[in-house]
């Protein structure tokens, strides 16, 4: 790889150094801006008002965001890795609709053309690279997905007890009208949502009700507990933001010569 090219990588790619770091918050102003015009066009006044000046904002930032992408692809040794990967797609996907919306023109093309500008909004998945201490929850998730497995699985128990019992108690007048409606109460219940759609009318049922409730409080907070004792087990390694050349992969250790996925060198410039 060429030192230009090196150079550009290491910005782009990485944000262990001032011009990287600048360039991942000049990035993410970009985004957040562009979701915020997106969510603006919707409105319909302010789109009657403000069409042609979110219009040029729009082609500007998918500009932007086309270029980003092309020179993401320069700075790789394999871009195809970069292609295919989720963000490679999730950048992808941020530029399309605006293109191909232009082919999308006249009265028969409208549902056509508001589906591509909701395809826009997915330009906030650009924003998971800079969410650093993601990795921790996804890892304590992982590790302590049987605990939650069965915790859920547990609770559909009770929620089909509770709801069997609730349809014994109460009337059809009061909307228990079958088994799976009751036992749809008793998981807005249980996780005191509490749409008021259905609501106990007779005194043992709404003693019943009572005790569900009190449930929801203590049954919300176990898995909030499974998974931070998780989270004090996960040792946290002192790692950089260095990015392969060719796997894209990231998080290697400091002073790392060799990519821990790949196996190729990480300082491979010609």
């Amino acid at each position: 790889m060429r030192k230009w090219q090196y150079k550009l990588h290491s910005i782009i790619y990485e944000a262990d150094t001032p011009a990287g770091k600048l360039f991942d918050v000049l990035l993410l102003i970009t985004i957040l801006l562009s979701v915020l015009f997106v969510a603006l066009e919707s409105v319909d006044y302010i789109d009657n008002e403000y069409h042609i000046f979110l219009d040029n904002a729009e082609w500007i930032f998918t500009i932007i965001f086309t270029i980003e992408y092309f020179i993401r692809i320069i700075c790789v040794r394999r871009p195809f890795s970069y292609i295919f990967s989720f963000y490679g797609i999730i950048d992808l996907i941020s530029v399309v609709p605006k293109y191909i919306s232009i082919l999308t023109i006249g009265n028969h093309s409208l549902l056509a053309l508001k589906t591509l500008r909701l395809l826009r909004v997915f330009r906030i998945l650009k924003l998971t690279p800079y969410i650093g201490e993601s990795n921790t929850l996804l890892k304590a998730l992982n590790a302590s997905r049987r605990k939650i497995f069965v915790f859920i699985f547990g609770v559909l128990i009770l929620c089909i007890i509770f709801g069997t019992l609730m349809y014994l108690i109460e009337s059809e007048e009061s909307g228990f009208t079958s088994i799976p409606r009751s036992i749809y109460w008793c998981i807005v219940t249980l996780t005191t949502v509490g749409y008021g759609d259905i609501a106990p009318q007779t005194p043992l049922g709404q003693l019943f009700a009572s005790i569900i409730m009190i449930l929801g409080y203590g049954i919300i907070a176990v898995p909030t507990g499974i998974v931070t004792a998780e989270m004090t087990k996960t040792q946290k390694i002192d790692v950089n933001t260095q990015a392969c050349l060719y796997c894209m992969n990231s998080d290697h250790k400091e002073e790392s010569i060799y990519c821990h996925q790949c196996g190729k060198p990480l300082n491979d410039v010609e």
